[in-house]
């Protein structure tokens, strides 16, 4: 009998733990979960004038041009360059002033102004004009045998061209590029 106590003492010990055991619940948790994605980013910028292509020169006389360059919305803060080519015999014929707001990249040579869209005073989505007052104009110095022979056949005619670019603001979360190593980013392409 003792034996029978014995084993009815441990098997009711064992129904016990296990209703015990069964009925104990354990704190446990899990977070929500976070998914990163990681999307391109981008610069684009445009150039446009709406006065069109083809002017003819009346010395004295300004004519309308009004190239604006934009960074378009979307885009990073960066440098934005404008590049102003002009033919070897503009400077006879024509002259112009660059627009307020940009400076002259030293240490090149071509002739490359730059300003920085950075969100803060120069905003992302704005049209900014190349050239001041957005014109260029005719020198009074020039003559009618100056402009005669420009009608001759095979006579090169004064161009300007002017070229937009845009180059990345920050090399890293801490550094700047200078406007000389944004220019280069872009010439080394």
């Amino acid at each position: 009998m003792k034996k029978k106590g014995l084993a009815l003492v441990l098997a009711l010990t064992l129904l016990v733990v296990c209703v015990v055991a069964g009925t104990l619940a354990w704190l446990t948790a899990k977070s929500d979960v976070v998914t990163n994605t990681f999307t391109t980013s981008d610069i684009k910028v445009e150039l446009k004038e709406t006065t069109g292509t083809e002017y003819k020169m009346i010395p004295g006389y300004t004519i309308s041009k009004n190239p604006k360059a934009t960074v378009l919305s979307g885009s990073e803060e960066c440098y934005l360059f404008v590049k102003l080519d002009k033919s070897a015999n503009f400077d006879t014929y024509l002259e112009y002033v660059i627009a307020d707001g940009w400076t002259k990249l030293d240490g090149v040579t071509d002739t490359v102004y730059y300003r920085v869209v950075d969100g803060t005073t120069n905003q992302i989505g704005t049209a900014y004009s190349v050239l001041k007052d957005d014109q260029v104009t005719v020198k009074g110095s020039v003559t009618k045998e100056q402009m005669n022979a420009l009608d001759a056949e095979g006579a090169a005619k004064p161009t300007l061209t002017i070229t937009a670019y845009a180059s990345q603001l920050y090399k890293n979360a801490t550094e700047t590029f200078s406007a000389s190593e944004a220019w280069n980013n872009i010439a080394n392409k």
